[in-house]
């Protein structure tokens, strides 16, 4: 096994290397382009020119909401989450996000346009009541309905769910459960901050399985302080034996707002898993849910066809540019070709929502280049592209306008294609780091930049 310490050292940008072996301070997991750090306030009346205006011909629309409670705030994570609301405050916060979806529903960009799909996101959406959930639903549907939406996500703690918030949840439309595992060894998720134990995950896996989810995702995380290869098998075999639909994996990274990135800036130091064998630990896990009749459905996810698809639609619109609201404190949307994000604090956002003002604080209009950039990098998660598409989209041929990052990555057997063939794929070795490779991609400006 291979753990290294980290100290306080200067961190290392997300484009340090891509072999780069030790696990820095900084983000590595991309979700957007350009980089966040280049967004600010001067396109923010460009964002109510956009609301202003008819949408885009053919342009989809998704909302997400953002649930930001936690019991326990996780020592890896770097989400704006709050653990000390209580239920009054909380009922302010939803009131507030159920207005901010009202104002948004009469804008002529988003008025009488249908829902592909919900999402909604946290925190912990899981951590609010029946109640809560019930009069937030009934709010967003009575202006924007979502009985057509070919995917409801939710995500979940499971110590956090009963058998009547499940029914609930259920009740309201849900279709993809996503739960929050991570890991299935208690002293892992203690060292790391997680707030729910092993126990509670199979307390509440008869309920979801009587409740007849059409699709329910696990969640795990490869690296997390204290892993070993003994407890990581027995975390990917206990995991298999629940049954899930999909599969996530993802690699520990520390941003840097993360409780143990702060620890390690201010002089403490931290033993754990290299880039090399985080990236080992989640090859074997994905040869066991192959093996186990999982196929691959991006860089993180194996599916199981139980005789419908598995598809991912909130993940796969936004990865093809979809409109979506992002509701909120601190959310990013997206919309008529223009990037936002919401107020950032808590009061803030509130602010703005109790003076009937959308709470819109920083925006970036990207350009053509930028936008097919963003769509190629994020698709190439997927582990293959076509060429044509982008041809038909953005009328570029991709092989030409990065012809030296293209050549680099196969040069460097990332990935391969051929001559005339409407494919790039990423080889095994490609798909496990596949965010570290993307800002090669990256224009100039961006290279050397914070990504948040």
């Amino acid at each position: 096994m291979t753990l290294h310490t980290i100290e306080k050292t200067k961190p290392e940008p997300a484009t340090a290397g891509i072999e780069s072996k030790q696990t820095t301070v900084g983000s590595v997991f991309v979700s957007n382009y350009p980089p966040y750090s280049a967004w600010g306030d001067k396109d923010v009346p460009a964002v109510r020119e956009a609301l202003a205006a008819p949408p885009h011909p053919d342009a989809t629309l998704g909302l997400y909401m953002h649930i930001p409670f936690c019991r326990k705030r996780c020592k890896f994570c770097y989400f704006r989450v709050y653990t000390d609301k209580n239920s009054s405050e909380i009922d302010v916060y939803l009131n507030a996000l159920a207005k901010e979806i009202e104002l948004y529903s009469v804008q002529p960009a988003v008025a009488g346009r249908p829902l592909r799909f919900v999402y909604f996101g946290g925190g912990t959406p899981s951590y609010i009541s029946v109640k809560h959930l019930k009069t937030l639903v009934s709010r967003v549907k009575a202006v924007l309905p979502w009985g057509t939406a070919e995917e409801v996500a939710f995500e979940c703690e499971p110590g956090t769910l009963t058998q009547k918030k499940l029914e609930a949840i259920r009740s309201v439309g849900v279709t993809r459960l996503s739960l929050g595992v991570e890991n299935l060894n208690d002293e892992i998720l203690a060292e790391n901050g997680r707030a729910h134990l092993t126990k509670e995950v199979y307390r509440i896996a008869p309920w979801i399985k009587a409740l007849d989810f059409p699709q329910v995702n696990i969640d795990l995380i490869s690296g997390m302080i204290g892993e070993t290869w003994e407890s990581w098998r027995e975390t990917v075999e206990k995991t298999i034996a629940l049954e899930p639909d999909s599969i996530t994996v993802y690699q520990l990274e520390l941003p840097f707002n993360t409780v143990y990135s702060r620890d390690i800036l201010g002089g403490d130091s931290l033993s754990v898993a290299d880039w090399k064998l985080k990236r080992e630990w989640h090859q074997y896990a994905n040869e066991q849910f192959a093996a186990a009749g999982y196929r691959r459905s991006s860089a993180y996810t194996m599916v199981k066809d139980r005789g419908q698809s598995q598809q991912f639609v909130y993940r796969d619109a936004v990865w093809q540019g979809s409109d979506m609201l992002g509701t909120g404190v601190a959310s990013f949307s997206h919309l008529s070709g223009i990037h936002f994000q919401n107020a950032p604090s808590w009061g803030d956002y509130l602010a703005h929502l109790e003076g009937d003002r959308l709470p819109v604080s920083r925006a970036l209009m990207p350009t053509d280049e930028e936008r097919l950039t963003r769509e190629m990098i994020l698709q190439l998660k997927l582990g293959e592209i076509r060429p044509s598409y982008f041809e038909e989209k953005f009328g570029a041929d991709i092989l030409t306008r990065f012809a030296g990052a293209y050549k680099k990555l196969r040069d460097d057997g990332m990935l391969t294609f051929a001559s005339g063939a409407d494919e790039i794929r990423l080889t095994q070795r490609g798909l496990l780091q596949v965010d570290a490779l993307l800002p090669t991609f990256y224009a100039p400006e961006y290279q050397h930049t914070r990504y948040t």
